[in-house]
């Protein structure tokens, strides 16, 4: 029997009660109900295999998701995610106007840096922080300085932990052959068709519209898939992100924020503009301020400025200071400053997240980017390495961090071959006609969308 992931409601309530707790609802009668009907409290892990409910469990599920979703929140007034209220809750909002432009080089820097910073990471998705030490430090790559191996790794070590299956054939140095298709690289070829069909000014409906065109509904996840099934029901956006979408704080709208960074050079709040009426399809508040985030700080690292500490302040002015996003960053960044050892940094992070967030949120993902790129000082394989080896959803962060650095070094030739030449100019993708495209073909679309007026 085929069963979809990420959608039945039985396995999205243990989501949205540790969703609950983290926003500031009291979900802990809803809790006692599910757990009384012998609903699990604990959360499924996204993506394993989902167990078969009752009838009645079921619409008890869809019943609790909605009184879950109808609870106050204590965080409400600091977490908002409509745009005017989270402007004015950011008294250092950067002023409209653009500061620089960016040559076709550095965006083809820019798509290549995401590509390799993604394929670093995709062996290791979803594999624990000891894992990942552990099959690096088997083949003597550890830390981190090139892509992944099977070569020299135990067989018993393989055994207990391993490599992502899914990716692992086609991402492990001894197996790249070009870049193959991964959802991280899926969703900023959406965004540049997505500007190439509707200018700047599109609207969050343009992208849900463009969404049901041209995203297969098999490349979706989490609160991408909700929000996809939610559109297939009648339900507009934003109410997308928000209805039984327990996903809504996780990473998916901050991996699709670059390319509104990448044509908005010089103007982080036309970039957070534009990252917010994409994101609020799928996600709100803190899910939201990460792509906001990471749109900002790709803005202002366009102009050629090769401060990445700069940047990430930049990026930080369209965050809420309130939020908890904008406190789990300024943490990581501290850190990273403080410990000359990124291990520490990142055994830190996880002891300051990693109980209570899922790998895939939002939040400690944000922070590692954030620490990885600042201990790194912005350079292109620190960045990379650094972001991966901290664990979470590794080849995410991989590739935000990598977008991000390869934008400061400005040119693809900056880049190490070693990350670069295996990708071999050649991208796979179900995305409209984008199967196959080179980099330097994607960095002259960017580009002129960038120079549209």
């Amino acid at each position: 029997m085929l069963r979809l992931t990420w959608v039945q409601p039985e396995d999205l309530v243990g989501h949205e009660l540790r969703q609950a707790a983290q926003d500031g609802r009291e979900p802990s009668a809803v809790a006692a109900r599910w757990r009384a009907a012998g609903g699990r409290e604990a959360p499924e892990r996204a993506g394993a295999s989902p167990r078969r409910a009752s009838p009645y469990l079921r619409l008890l599920a869809e019943d609790l998701l909605d009184e879950l979703a109808d609870l106050p929140s204590a965080l409400a007034e600091d977490e908002p995610t409509d745009l005017p209220r989270i402007r004015a809750a950011c008294p250092a909002w950067p002023a409209d106007g653009r500061g620089g432009a960016l040559t076709p080089a550095a965006l083809e820097a820019a798509w290549l840096g995401r590509a390799a910073g993604c394929l670093l990471g995709k062996p290791v998705e979803k594999l624990p922080l000891d894992a990942i030490r552990a099959l690096a430090a088997a083949t003597g790559n550890w830390p981190l300085t090139a892509y992944f191996t099977a070569h020299g790794v135990p067989a018993a070590l393989l055994e207990a932990h391993p490599w992502n299956r899914r990716s692992a054939g086609n991402s492990l140095a001894e197996n790249i052959d070009g870049m193959p298709e991964d959802d991280d690289l899926n969703y900023p070829l959406l965004n540049l068709l997505l500007l190439r069909r509707h200018g700047s000014t599109f609207t969050t409906a343009d992208v849900a519209q463009l969404w049901l065109d041209e995203l297969p509904a098999g490349r979706t996840f989490t609160a991408e898939r909700l929000a996809y099934r939610n559109l297939l029901h009648g339900i507009d956006p934003p109410h997308t992100a928000r209805h039984r979408n327990p996903f809504r704080e996780w990473i998916g709208a901050l991996i699709r924020a670059d390319v509104h960074g990448w044509t908005n050079p010089g103007d982080p709040a036309a970039a957070a503009g534009q990252a917010h009426r994409d994101a609020t399809l799928t996600h709100t508040a803190n899910g939201v301020y990460a792509a906001m985030f990471t749109a900002a700080t790709i803005a202002a690292a366009a102009t050629g400025d090769h401060d990445i500490h700069a940047c990430l302040r930049t990026g930080l002015t369209v965050v809420p200071p309130r939020s908890r996003l904008f406190r789990a960053v300024t943490h990581a960044i501290g850190l990273a400053r403080g410990q000359s050892d990124f291990d520490t940094v990142v055994d830190q992070l996880h002891a300051t997240h990693g109980a209570t967030h899922h790998w895939v949120h939002a939040v400690p993902n944000t922070a590692l980017i954030a620490a990885a790129l600042t201990h790194a000082d912005g350079d292109f394989s620190g960045s990379i390495c650094r972001a991966v080896s901290g664990g979470w959803d590794t080849d995410s962060n991989g590739a935000t961090a990598g977008s991000v650095a390869a934008l400061l070094a400005g040119t693809p030739a900056a880049l190490p071959d070693r990350w670069t030449t295996p990708l071999k100019n050649r991208l796979a993708s179900s995305v409209a006609d984008f199967d196959g495209t080179g980099f330097d073909t994607l960095a002259h679309l960017t580009h002129r969308e960038a120079a549209r007026p």
